[in-house]
C-alpha cells in the first residue's frame, strides 16, 4: 500500500530564533542574559505549542546557542541555522542591540523582530533602528512591539503580541514549505483558460517552486502498464463500491451509458486517482514492483489536471479524481489533502496551497458562477434573502469536483467545519461521504463520462475566497474575499441549482460588506472578480494571506479584512500610510520577487 508519510520524507523548515542583546560586557550584557534567553524559550513554546506541520506534528523551533551581541555571533547562528534547516528566522530582545551587527541578512528568508515594550531597556529603541536597518538595506522585516509596557521581569507573552508572532509564523512557514517543492502540470491548458497556462517565472520567482510537465498520456501508459500497485487498486476499489454513492444520471436516455460502461468508469477513475497522487509524490510501492523511476514522483505540493476536452472527450472525467485527491480521506484512511487544480488552473492552485499551509485544512476549487441578487431570487423562487445572505448570494459551483470536506459536515464547537485531518473522526469522514453523491457525468459536457461529486454545503461556515490573477506590467495580484456560507431552504435552492448543472457540487456564499470599492455590494464582488475560478478556504484567513503575499512581494488589489488586522512587513508604512493599497503595490514593485 501507498505510504502516506512518504510524501513528508524531506522534512519540514524549522523556525530559527534569534535573541540579541546589548554586546557590552562586564555588567551589562550579564545583567540581560536571561531575560533574553527567556524570551526566545517563552516564543519557541509558544509555536510549538500552537503550530503544526502539514502532516499534524507540532513546530520545531531552533534558538541560537548564545545571545547574539555582535557580528561573530550573527554568523554562528546562520550557520547553525542554515544546518538545521531554519526557513523562517524571528529576534527577539528586551534591550538595545547593535543593529546592522546583529540583524538577520538571509534575504530569503522571512523575518520578525520583537522588540519588548519595557521601560528599564530600550527594547523599542532598538526595534526601531534595526527596522530602519532592514529597510535601507532593502529586506523587509516585520515589527512586533507590544501595546502595553511590560515589567522587566515577565516570561509572558501578551496576547497582541501573540497575535503577531503567530500570524507571521503561519505566512513564514508557508513560504518556506513551499520552496524547492514543484507544481506538476498534467497536461496543458484546459479550454483557453488563461491560469492554466503554467507560469514557471511566477512560480519560480515568487514561490520558490519548480515547475514540472507530463503529458496526459501518461495515464494511459500506467493504466495500460498497470503502473501502480494492484492492491491498493483493489482495496480502493472496494472502498468506492461501499462508499461512494452513484446518483441519477441525468442525461437524457438516449445518450445514457449503459451499465457495463459506467462500471468500467469507475475502475478508470479509480486507477487515476492512484497514478495522480503517485506522479505527485511517488510510491516506494512501485519501486518493489520494478518500476524505480516512477516511484519517485516529482515532489509536487500542488498539481493541476487539464481533463477538458483532449482527455474528457474520450476518457473518463478526472472529476472523482480531483474530489478524493482533494479530500481529507480516502481508502487508506484520514490523511493530509492533496492540492490538485481542476482544468490545470495552476492560479487557483496556487492560492489553494496557500489556503492549505496556512489552515492544514481542505480548499474548495469552485467556479465564481453566478451573482444572485436579491430580486433575481425572490423573482425566480418568492423567497426573499435574509440574514447573511440579504444582499444577494454568490453561486460557487465547480463543473464536477470539489473536496468532500466542503459538506461542512465536520463540526467543530458544534457548527459547520472544515478541519485539519488529525482533527477529524472517522465519523466525520463517513458524514462527508454520504453528503455525497457521484453523478454519472454530464456526457454532453464530458464525452468520455466519468462521475461528477454532488453536494450542498452547510451554512453558517466562516469562509475566505480568494484568487490570483497575472497582470502583465505588474505579475501577480492577490483577491480576497471574506464571507460565509448560506442555507437555502430546499426548494429555493433546487430551483436555482436547476437552472446550472445540478449534477456539480454547490456552495452558496455571502461575502461581507464594507459598503466600499470592490465591497460596496455583493454585485461589485462579482463583478470586480479578477477569473472564473476562485479557492474557498474554512475560516477568515484574509489577514493570514495579506502577511504571506507581503512576504512574496504580490499586492492584494481586493479584501475586506479590517485594517487592525492587516500586518505587512514594517517598510511598508514608509511607501505611504493614508493609502495601504497604493503603498502595497510600489512596495512589492521595489522589492521585488522573494526569488529572483
Amino acid at each position: 500500500m501507498a505510504e502516506q508519510n512518504f510524501r513528508w520524507n524531506g522534512g519540514f523548515p524549522k523556525i530559527g530564533i534569534r535573541p540579541t542583546i546589548d554586546g557590552r560586557r562586564k555588567g551589562v550584557r550579564e545583567s540581560l542574559e536571561d531575560q533574553t534567553m527567556n524570551m526566545a524559550i517563552g516564543v519557541a513554546k509558544l509555536f510549538s505549542d500552537n503550530l503544526r506541520y502539514p502532516d499534524g506534528s507540532p513546530v520545531e523551533c531552533v534558538i541560537a546557542d548564545s545571545c547574539i551581541g555582535g557580528v561573530a555571533e550573527s554568523a554562528a547562528a546562520a550557520s547553525k541555522f542554515a544546518r538545521e534547516n531554519v526557513g523562517v528566522s524571528i529576534t527577539v530582545t528586551p534591550c538595545w542591540c547593535y543593529g546592522t551587527e546583529t540583524m538577520d541578512m538571509d534575504p530569503a528568508i522571512p523575518k520578525a523582530v520583537w522588540g519588548f515594550n519595557g521601560t528599564e531597556r530600550p527594547g523599542a529603541v532598538y526595534l526601531a533602528a534595526v527596522l530602519s536597518a532592514y529597510a535601507q538595506k532593502g529586506l523587509p522585516a516585520f515589527g512586533i512591539y507590544g501595546k502595553d509596557v511590560q515589567d522587566a521581569g515577565t516570561t509572558d507573552v501578551p496576547e497582541d503580541v501573540k497575535g503577531k508572532l503567530l500570524g507571521f509564523a503561519r505566512a513564514g512557514l508557508a513560504v518556506a514549505l513551499m520552496k524547492g517543492k514543484s507544481y506538476l502540470s498534467m497536461g496543458s491548458v484546459s479550454m483557453g483558460i488563461a491560469g492554466s497556462i503554467v507560469n514557471d517565472s511566477f512560480f519560480q520567482e515568487y514561490l520558490g517552486l519548480r515547475t514540472e510537465y507530463v503529458d496526459m498520456s501518461e495515464f494511459v501508459r500506467r493504466m495500460d502498464e498497470k503502473i501502480y500497485d494492484p492492491a491498493e487498486y483493489e482495496k480502493a476499489l472496494a472502498w468506492v463500491k461501499e462508499n461512494c454513492i452513484e446518483g441519477p444520471d441525468n442525461n437524457p436516455a438516449e445518450i445514457q451509458t449503459s451499465r457495463q460502461r459506467k462500471d468500467k468508469d469507475w475502475e478508470t477513475v479509480v486507477k487515476m486517482t492512484i497514478i495522480a497522487r503517485d506522479l505527485m509524490v511517488g510510491n516506494p510501492r512501485l519501486a518493489e514492483l520494478d518500476y524505480g523511476e516512477e516511484a519517485q514522483g516529482h515532489n509536487a505540493i500542488v498539481s493541476g489536471f487539464q481533463g477538458q476536452r483532449q482527455w474528457t472527450d474520450h476518457f473518463p472525467n478526472g472529476d472523482f479524481m480531483e474530489a478524493i485527491l482533494n479530500s481529507s480521506f480516502d481508502w487508506n484512511g484520514i490523511r493530509a489533502p492533496y492540492m490538485v487544480a481542476t482544468e490545470n488552473d495552476s492560479l487557483n492552485g496556487a492560492v489553494m496551497l496557500f489556503g492549505n499551509l496556512l489552515t492544514n485544512t481542505a480548499q474548495i476549487f469552485a467556479d465564481v458562477r453566478t451573482y444572485w441578487s436579491p430580486d433575481s431570487v425572490e423573482r425566480v423562487t418568492g423567497h426573499k434573502l435574509t440574514g447573511a445572505a440579504a444582499n444577494g448570494l454568490l453561486h460557487l459551483i465547480n463543473s464536477g469536483p470539489a473536496t468532500l470536506d466542503g459538506t461542512g459536515e465536520q463540526t467543530k464547537n458544534c457548527k459547520p467545519a472544515m478541519k485539519p485531518f488529525w482533527e477529524i473522526s472517522a465519523e466525520e469522514a463517513q458524514k462527508c461521504l454520504n453528503a455525497t453523491s457521484w453523478r454519472p457525468a454530464s456526457v454532453e459536457y464530458f464525452r468520455g463520462g466519468g462521475y461528477s461529486s454532488d453536494f450542498l454545503t452547510r451554512g453558517g461556515m466562516p469562509m475566505t475566497m480568494s484568487r490570483l490573477n497575472l497582470v502583465k506590467g505588474i505579475g501577480p495580484v492577490l483577491q480576497i474575499a471574506e464571507g460565509y456560507s448560506v442555507d437555502l431552504p430546499a426548494d429555493v435552492h433546487d430551483t436555482l441549482d436547476k437552472r446550472t448543472d445540478s449534477t456539480w457540487p454547490t456552495t452558496w456564499f455571502a461575502p461581507i460588506l464594507t459598503g466600499k470599492g470592490s465591497f460596496g455590494s455583493v454585485y461589485d464582488v462579482m463583478d470586480n472578480w479578477g477569473a472564473n475560478h476562485g479557492s474557498i478556504s474554512f475560516g477568515h484567513i484574509g489577514a493570514d494571506l495579506i502577511t504571506l503575499a507581503s512576504m512574496l512581494r504580490i499586492p492584494v488589489s481586493m479584501h475586506n479584512v479590517p485594517e487592525d488586522q492587516i500586518f505587512r512587513p514594517r517598510v511598508w508604512g514608509l511607501f505611504g500610510t493614508d493609502n495601504a493599497e497604493s503603498a502595497d503595490y510600489r512596495a512589492c514593485n521595489n522589492f521585488g520577487p522573494l526569488y529572483k
